[in-house]
């Protein structure tokens, strides 16, 4: 035998047939605790701070990594100090 019920009713009176605590409250005090702690952070933080924060890595550490995956791979990528200087080059 099979018996199927159909109700209709909100989860909020769902809830409270089942007797589950209602937490609305706590979250409503939770949202606001977070809030708050955010908005302190965010004024602590000048905008360089923050573009720091956002994008720590420089171009210079790019370079870096991009030398680092090239040593990797066996490539040989050279430096500035490499490079031959314009001045001592023969005309």
């Amino acid at each position: 035998m099979k018996v199927n019920f159909d109700i209709e009713c909100t989860p909020e009176e769902a809830r409270r047939f089942m007797g589950l605590p209602d937490l609305a409250p706590m979250q409503e005090r939770m949202m606001k605790e977070l809030e708050e702690r955010m908005a302190e952070n965010l004024r602590a933080l000048d905008p360089e701070t923050l573009v720091k924060t956002w994008m720590p890595m420089s171009m210079q550490g790019w370079g870096e990594m991009q030398k680092m995956f090239w040593s990797q791979m066996g490539v040989n990528v050279p430096s500035n100090t490499d490079a031959p200087d314009s001045k001592n080059k023969k005309k």
